[in-house]
């Protein structure tokens, strides 16, 4: 579904090695958790992967399309949620969101049902109708994830996808990412929250340094640990080591 091979960037004309040779692979069914440290390489990873940036070398493929030789097809099958999403403030939520259908080519019936779904998964109903720089933060955070899914994507990408929502809309919006992967699909996240990433993926990588340095089921964390532990006492054996 998401393959990674070799991904580099370097920052400060070569000086700076955000991303070093990073590689792994996302499967059908698949909620993958990828965390690290603040500055670790973890957005600039993401940002190669739905093509916010060029990387300097390596390869990835979403579906079979490879992001440089086919960058649209590739974009088709993938929803994205940034760490601070920028959406268009002077619109209207469900503007927003058939301006998201549009660009998807998402059928009326279908969108109809989609939007109709997420606006009342989210409790958003009852602001479809006002512009979005009136929403608070958490509000776009979930308008910005019904868009993301209007096109019901192949795989979903999000950086810190919990921030600023409220609990509900967070184990909402981990509901769906397990309904996701039961019909097939795959959900890539990074995250702070370990016991989240713990308790839901079915595997993790962790970055340092732009290098990946640990990879795995938690059972295989833990097998290389030598010890059961939690993900939370792994991680900081891994990334101050």
């Amino acid at each position: 579904m998401l393959k990674i091979e070799n991904l580099s960037k370097s920052y400060a004309k070569g000086k700076v090695k955000a991303v070093d040779n990073v590689s792994f692979e996302v499967k059908p069914g698949e909620i993958y958790g990828f965390l690290g440290p603040n500055g670790a390489g973890k957005t600039t990873t993401i940002k190669m992967i739905v093509g916010l940036l060029k990387q300097d070398s390596g390869q990835v493929w979403i579906n079979g399309y490879n992001t440089l030789q086919d960058p649209i097809g590739a974009k088709s099958k993938i929803g994205f949620v940034p760490d601070n999403p920028k959406i268009y403030d002077k619109l209207k939520g469900i503007e927003y969101l058939n301006f998201m259908a549009d660009v998807y080519k998402v059928s009326k019936e279908d969108r109809k049902q989609r939007i109709q779904y997420y606006l009342n998964l989210f409790s958003l109903e009852s602001a479809a109708n006002d512009l979005i720089n009136s929403y608070s933060h958490g509000m776009k955070q979930k308008i910005t994830l019904t868009g993301s899914l209007i096109h019901d994507p192949d795989i979903f990408i999000l950086d810190e996808p919990m921030v600023g929502l409220d609990p509900k809309s967070a184990y909402n919006i981990k509901e769906v990412m397990k309904d996701m992967c039961q019909r097939g699909k795959s959900v890539f996240f990074s995250t702070h929250v370990l016991e989240v990433a713990e308790k839901i993926c079915d595997r993790i990588s962790i970055i340092n340094k732009g290098q990946l340095i640990a990879q795995g089921t938690m059972e295989e964390l833990k097998a290389k640990a030598g010890r059961e532990e939690s993900l939370e006492k792994i991680f900081l054996e891994v990334t101050e080591s």
